[in-house]
C-alpha cells in the first residue's frame, strides 16, 4: 500500500491518478500517525507545489514534519515530487530569515535551495533530464528523457552522490537525488505522459525496496 501525504498541495488528485492508471494500491495518509512504526503504508508520496515557507509551516503545525523525518531516518520508501524534493533540505532562498527568524526545511539532506539566476522564471514545460548512471529511479529509462517541469528554485545538494539526474535552464542543476530508499525529482512525473508513469513504475514496482 502507498501512502500519498495530504497537507493541502494542489497536486494531489494528479499523483493519485496515477497511481491508480498503474494498477498499484493507494490512499491519502489520514494523519501524520499513519507514518509511525505501526503504518500501514509500504511507500510514502510527498507531492506538493506552492511556497517553501508556506508548505513547511502546515507541515510543522500538523505533525507530518517530524513523522517524515522519522519515515525518512527509518530509510523506508519515499518519493518526493517538486517542493517533495526542495523541502528535504535545510533552507531555500524562496524563505530567507526574517527578523531574525530563519525557515528551516526538513534537512534530511545537506544543501540548499536557491533561485535560478535568469530572469526568466519559473521555468514551465518540458525540459530534457539526464539521469546519472545507476540510479534505480531512472531504470529502463532513455538516458536523456523529458520530463515536465514548473519551479522558478532548483536544489543544490552538498553531495554530488545523493544527484540522481541534473537538467539544464540557466545552469545545470540537479532534478532528482536518491539515496537509500529515498527518492525525490524536481519535475512532475504525474503529468509527464508515459515516461513519468514508467518512473513512478520503477518506484512503485519494487526497485526502490531496501
Amino acid at each position: 500500500m502507498i501512502g500519498v501525504v495530504d497537507y493541502g498541495a494542489g497536486n494531489l488528485g494528479s499523483v493519485m491518478n496515477a497511481l491508480q492508471r498503474l494498477g498499484v494500491s493507494a490512499r491519502f495518509a489520514s494523519g501524520p500517525e499513519e507514518l509511525g512504526p505501526r503504518s500501514p503504508f509500504e511507500r510514502i508520496v510527498f507531492p506538493g507545489d506552492g511556497h517553501f515557507a508556506t508548505a513547511m509551516e502546515s507541515l510543522e503545525r500538523s505533525g507530518y514534519a517530524e513523522a517524515l523525518r522519522e519515515w525518512i531516518a527509518a530509510d523506508r520508501p519515499f518519493l518526493g515530487i517538486c517542493i517533495g524534493l526542495q523541502l528535504l533540505f535545510g533552507s531555500s532562498e524562496e524563505a530567507p530569515p526574517e527578523d531574525g527568524r530563519e525557515v528551516r526545511g526538513l534537512a534530511v539532506l545537506p544543501g540548499t535551495v536557491k533561485r535560478f539566476p535568469g530572469r526568466k522564471v519559473p521555468l514551465i514545460g518540458w525540459n530534457r533530464t539526464a539521469a546519472r548512471p545507476g540510479s534505480r529511479l531512472f531504470a529502463g529509462l532513455p538516458a536523456d528523457s523529458f520530463f515536465y517541469y514548473i519551479h522558478s528554485y532548483y536544489a543544490d545538494p552538498d553531495r554530488d552522490g545523493d544527484v540522481a539526474a541534473e537538467a539544464e535552464y540557466y545552469l545545470r542543476y540537479c532534478s532528482a537525488v536518491e539515496r537509500g530508499a529515498l527518492s525525490a525529482v524536481q519535475f512532475h512525473p504525474e503529468k509527464s505522459g508515459e515516461i513519468g508513469l514508467k518512473l513512478l513504475g520503477n518506484w512503485a514496482g519494487g526497485s526502490h525496496a531496501r
